[in-house]
């Protein structure tokens, strides 16, 4: 030995005194867990990691993957499986501060170790949904022509995220956030494992509940939180709850502001609310305060929604929902948290009906369809000169001359004279005004 230091054991060094996340990352793929839908015998990902290049039968070895799911599932552990893969060399980039290109240098590089019998290249690139179109569409011609097997790691809806070209080349594989089991399974072995905490500890079955709670799924998170309280253990090695409280503020939430998550618990939200679930829906309201959404675009969903779902069944939910966007515009967080509050609690159990929606997207598609008629010449405007010359206003009755205030008179074009687009539900105040529109209808057509 030339006494020179071997570069595969000081990255054994660094990675012994790295984070307890990183030094617990998985060996092989049967020390992942969570994810069994995506490890099982011959699927794609598992073929991918345990076929040698160049094998004859391993087209799978080529094959581009997408790897999508919340942070701290495995994605990065995958990837890194993947670049001990026998035969290949393996390229990490980060979406975060690679350009186009650093991605046609490692191309460029991918294609010459092939034409001179070289291994192939697994290129890894991290938090892909950063990229650019431009960057993205910069992968095209490697990924279609096998110069690079692309693995892509994404917490965001690839369908959203990244171009449709590269997203029909490659395999699309989902991670699950990971349950209480798979999270406890991993605290446990970190506890064990010489790698982690080599037995240094105990958890009170208290502080080891508490630590899977607060990950939220996250098991970088729950790591993470273990090492902390590792450093704060009494003299005899034991962790209580109360440790780990001081150590992990709050639960890790599942929200991303510009992702699926975004639109996942808004739309939870809203069909909570429309499912008169009041304890869901403030459930989901509070998930969206807790990740720091924008408190006026949450008050504008229920706005919305006061109409769609609620509308004249309880007429004053939009005005409760209007005033829930003046205060939140006026106070702002953490005290917009209360009208917005107590205008989810009255949207949900309210009664509930679609009856305006229905109303104005009916008469919309007949617009579009061409019923649109004339306007029928008594309601034309009459004040201007030589109107009256035309006809405009001619016949026209003023209700208010009627002792009932309603009178027999056609409003609508001849094309819709007569079609019923609102029509009212029994739910709420629109039993009411379902009964006084039927006999407002009646006078209207002459038929009282």
């Amino acid at each position: 030995m030339s006494g020179e230091p071997d570069l595969f054991d000081s990255a054994v060094e660094d990675l012994a005194a790295g984070p307890l996340a990183a030094r617990m990352r998985p060996r092989t793929l049967d020390e992942v867990v969570g994810q069994d839908h995506l490890l099982g015998e011959g699927a794609p990902l598992r073929r991918l990691v345990e076929t040698p290049a160049g094998d004859a039968g391993a087209n799978t070895s080529t094959v581009s993957i997408i790897l999508w799911g919340p942070p701290g599932t495995g994605k990065t552990t995958l990837a890194h499986l993947v670049s001990n893969a026998t035969g290949r060399s393996f390229v990490e980039l980060s979406a975060v501060t690679a350009g186009v290109k650093d991605v046609r240098a490692v191309v460029d590089g991918a294609r010459r170790r092939l034409a001179t019998g070289g291994a192939s290249t697994v290129l890894f690139v991290d938090e892909v949904h950063r990229f650019s179109k431009t960057q993205q569409d910069a992968l095209l011609p490697a990924v279609e022509n096998g110069w690079v097997t692309l693995i892509a790691a994404t917490t965001e809806n690839p369908h959203f995220a990244i171009v449709s070209p590269l997203l029909s080349r490659s395999i699309l594989l989902t991670l699950r956030s990971l349950d209480d089991e798979a999270i406890g399974e991993l605290v446990n072995r970190a506890v064990a494992d010489p790698r982690g905490l080599g037995g240094s500890v105990t958890l009170e079955p208290a502080a080891f509940e508490a630590l899977v709670r607060l990950s939220g799924g996250d098991a970088r998170r729950a790591l993470t939180a273990l090492e902390a309280v590792g450093g704060s253990a009494a003299p005899d090695g034991v962790v209580d709850a109360e440790q780990v409280a001081q150590a992990v503020d709050r639960a890790s939430v599942r929200y991303d502001r510009q992702g699926d998550q975004h639109y996942d618990v808004t739309s939870a939200l809203i069909k909570s609310i429309r499912g008169s679930d009041v304890d869901a829906s403030l459930h989901y309201l509070a998930r969206m305060i807790e990740a720091g959404e924008d408190p006026r675009f949450i008050a504008r969903r229920l706005v919305i929604h006061a109409s769609e779902d609620i509308g004249m069944a309880d007429p004053t939910a939009l005005l409760a929902a209007v005033a829930a966007l003046q205060a939140a515009q006026f106070v702002g967080l953490p005290e917009a948290r209360l009208p917005l509050a107590q205008a989810v609690i009255h949207l949900a159990l309210a009664p509930k009906s679609n009856a305006v929606i229905v109303g104005i997207d009916t008469a919309i598609a007949d617009v579009r369809a061409g019923k649109i008629g004339a306007v029928p010449g008594h309601l034309r405007d009459a004040h201007y000169p030589g109107a009256k010359d035309l006809g405009h206003g001619s016949g026209y009755v003023y209700p208010h001359d009627d002792a009932l205030g309603v009178v027999t008179q056609q409003y609508a074009p001849d094309d819709v004279n007569g079609t019923d687009y609102y029509q009212p539900t029994a739910h709420g105040e629109e039993k009411a005004i379902g009964g006084r529109l039927a006999r407002l209808r009646k006078v209207l057509r002459g038929l009282r």
